[in-house]
């Protein structure tokens, strides 16, 4: 049997090479040295350790994969994160759009995503552009507050909506 145990850095990292940083109960992979995985040490022969946020962003090419991916095998999600999984597991389309919701959770934070999951299920919504549009609303910053103009670029008439003084400006023109 092999002593080799392979642990998963993120998706931007693959095929490059890495620095490993081993301490007593954890291991760390450094690339260009910024941390691109980080997991509890294994001391188990020729195991292999997933973390499944390494590999979201091929999700967004790949979306199949979450159907037969080891990484995501026995992953552990949130309560209505699983529930909305659950409900798209059944649907034709349903691994691109969970693909979409998990690529929000890592851009975003999980819980954000996690509290859009469980509004979108109250309301009886369980498709990802809601959960999305949801999502878009919590982390969009407000609009910026009106501000009043200084007193020199206040208007001094207000401009009056005459679409006969466009037909003037223009010339004469035959009606019809």
């Amino acid at each position: 049997m092999s002593e080799v145990r392979k642990y998963s850095v993120e998706a931007r990292a693959v095929g490059r090479q890495v620095q490993l940083q081993v301490y007593a109960t954890r291991i760390v992979l450094r690339q260009d040295g910024e941390i691109v995985g980080e997991h509890e040490r294994c001391f188990g022969r020729g195991k292999t350790i997933f973390n499944p946020w390494h590999y979201v962003p091929v999700l967004k090419r790949k979306p199949g994969a979450l159907r037969n991916g080891a990484p995501f095998r026995d992953w552990d999600l949130p309560p209505a994160m699983t529930q909305i999984w659950t409900h798209l597991r059944g649907t034709s389309d349903g691994d691109r759009q969970l693909a979409d919701i998990l690529f929000a959770a890592y851009q975003h934070d999980i819980d954000v995503v996690e509290a859009a999951c469980e509004e979108a299920l109250k309301s009886g919504l369980r498709k990802a552009d809601a959960i999305l549009n949801i999502v878009s609303r919590r982390t969009n910053p407000p609009p910026p507050k009106a501000i009043e103009p200084p007193a020199h670029l206040q208007l001094k008439m207000a401009p009056i909506a005459d679409c006969a003084r466009y037909d003037r400006l223009g010339g004469s023109h035959a009606t019809a």
